[in-house]
């Protein structure tokens, strides 16, 4: 027996449709629940309020110096000050996710801030920019260690030096003979020369000394108050972590289809039998295809619309309960021309293929049609043994059973020696709304009428 592929299906647009129709509700409170979960997010992770402020380093600065003074802008040391100093009494601590540094060009230190209000942002980043060139300047006066306390020392040493050879140059010039000879003029002009460049020797090491020394920290101006809220904000949020669930359930949805094994086409159906199709037919029940809602939790599914199956066939439900009537008929028409003893076989766990086939019991009882209904294990299926002249008819709701439960039942009614001379298709459907009887025809008990 040829086994049909389990599942054909593709992800299309009607098969979104169909989740969009059956399933908006559960989709929407998934979505809200998404919502109120962005919500909380936002507490833990939304920045609030951000604002800058920018300091500058005076003076020439080596790249790792610069990004020490970011370390030590957002010291534990200045966060303590600055908290300090806020009306709103922070701790340092409280301050520390809350401040990041970095180093911009031209020697800026760039200080970020993120508060709940715009208010406390602004207050924030100033009060940490002040602290910090208060504490850098403290740093840079109390730096002064053994090594460049030596180095301060062989400065100055050479500074007296310098002084003491230019004034004995300036008395060698002196002492030099009053004839203007052309001697005397050459030695005047050296000695004048090396005056000159002792001198600008000692100017160019005092300059060496202001520009290796700590320069000045400046704060570049206040900073600016946000007008908004620095992104991703609540409203992100919210919004975000509701399309993300939309979209994790549609998903989530399709999933489930894709793996679902259940067969609902006919032609499917039919291979895994191996015998036809003779009618689909629709049975009401009081909820139409939804289950019964039992517990807290089923009744939650009920009211969210998560208890009805939204994968469902294209079936032509019948008009009325006389074109229902019809239509077991026809089927009943089609297993006369067959055995002469009919074996009904519905699983023990399908609702609607039990109503179904205690509709076609009762009716082929008026119709003095032999039928007997048995019930099988969809897990373990049994069929009894065949008599001189018995078939079995196949009663099942579209979507229950796998192709393999199939071939199982189909394996069983052989090894009983009974063939399966067909299969009804059952589809559960709400009952109409009541109306006004019209004149409608009654169902006709005589020659089964329109028997294909």
């Amino acid at each position: 027996m040829e086994i049909p592929p389990l599942t054909e299906d593709t992800v299309r647009l009607a098969l979104v449709g169909q989740v969009l129709r059956r399933r908006w509700r559960l989709l929407a409170a998934i979505a809200v629940l998404g919502a109120l979960i962005g919500a909380g997010a936002s507490v833990l992770f939304s920045p609030g309020y951000k604002t800058t402020a920018s300091v500058l380093l005076q003076g020439p600065r080596q790249a790792d110096e610069l990004l020490t003074q970011a370390d030590i802008a957002k010291a534990s040391v200045v966060l303590d000050r600055a908290a300090a100093m806020l009306p709103w009494h922070p701790s340092g601590a409280d301050l520390k996710d809350q401040v990041s540094t970095s180093v911009a060009q031209s020697n800026v230190v760039t200080i970020t801030v993120s508060a709940d209000t715009a208010e406390h942002a602004q207050q924030l980043a100033d009060q940490v920019a002040q602290q910090y060139v208060k504490f850098a300047g403290q740093l840079a006066s109390n730096s002064a260690d053994a090594s460049v306390q030596l180095a301060q020392e062989q400065r100055e040493s050479l500074r007296q030096q310098v002084k003491l050879t230019t004034e004995k140059i300036s008395d060698l010039a002196k002492n030099v003979g009053g004839d203007l000879t052309v001697e005397s003029v050459q030695v005047r002009t050296q000695l004048e020369g090396l005056k000159s460049s002792l001198e600008q020797a000692i100017n160019d090491l005092n300059e060496a000394d202001l520009a290796t020394g700590v320069g000045n920290t400046v704060v570049l101006g206040p900073s600016q108050r946000p007008t908004s809220p620095a992104a991703p904000t609540m409203t992100q949020f919210v919004a975000g972590g509701a399309v993300l669930f939309f979209l994790a359930g549609l998903i989530g949805h399709l999933f489930t289809a894709r793996t679902d094994r259940r067969l609902r086409g006919e032609p499917q159906i039919a291979a895994a039998l191996g015998a036809p199709i003779l009618a689909g037919v629709d049975v009401t029940t009081p909820e139409g295809d939804r289950r019964p809602a039992t517990g807290f939790l089923g009744k939650v599914r009920h009211l969210l619309g998560g208890d009805r199956p939204w994968v469902l066939p294209p079936v032509a439900t019948s008009a009325d309960e006389v074109n229902r009537d019809i239509r077991y008929r026809r089927v009943l028409a089609r297993v006369a021309t067959g055995p002469a003893d009919v074996l009904l076989l519905v699983a023990e766990d399908d609702e609607t293929g039990r109503l179904a086939a205690a509709q076609l019991a009762e009716l082929a009882d008026r119709l003095s049609v032999p039928l007997r209904v048995f019930e099988f294990s969809p897990d373990r299926p049994t069929v009894p043994d065949a008599t001189a002249s018995s078939g079995v008819l196949v009663v099942l709701g579209a979507g229950t059973r796998t192709a393999w439960q199939l071939v199982r039942l189909a394996e069983a009614a052989a090894d009983a020696g009974q063939e399966i001379v067909g299969a009804v298709l059952t589809h559960p459907v709400r009952p109409p709304a009541p109306e006004d009887p019209g004149p409608a025809a009654e169902a006709p008990e005589k020659a089964l009428a329109g028997s294909a």
